[in-house]
């Protein structure tokens, strides 16, 4: 079992910064070991992958953000982050982070159901 904690959410002005931090605990060895991704959730859309890493430290990002947003782990920490920058407001939107230590296609990376464990969100206001 794994649980996971996001933070660092808040208000900021377009073209502001935000740093996004996942902990994971539980019962796992660290998360070097898990597949781990941010989602987004704006109000009244559907929930869409922004980055992911996986056990080797392969990234990928979602055009919208790609060249803006940096996805990383601190595995001595047990620690996802999300460095975002240039913020605009289509950024505004519930943040979340999720996790999965089973092998994942890349052709499914930002697909939600392959993602077992997942946090409660940090809220990401974007003020133009």
């Amino acid at each position: 079992q794994v649980q996971l904690v996001e933070s660092g959410g808040g208000s900021v002005q377009a073209g502001g910064s935000l740093n996004l931090s996942c902990t994971a605990s539980g019962y796992f060895s660290s998360v070097r070991s898990l597949n781990m991704a941010w989602f987004r959730q704006a109000p009244g859309k559907r929930r869409e992958g922004v980055g992911f890493i996986d056990v080797s430290g392969v990234t990928i990002y979602a055009a919208s953000v790609k060249g803006r947003f940096t996805i990383s782990k601190d595995n001595a920490k047990n620690t996802l982050h999300l460095t975002m920058s240039s913020l605009q407001s289509e950024d505004t939107a519930m943040y979340y982070c999720a996790a999965d230590s089973r092998y994942t296609s890349p052709t499914r990376w930002f697909s939600q159901g392959e993602y077992y464990y997942w946090g409660q969100g940090t809220q990401v206001i974007v003020s133009s």
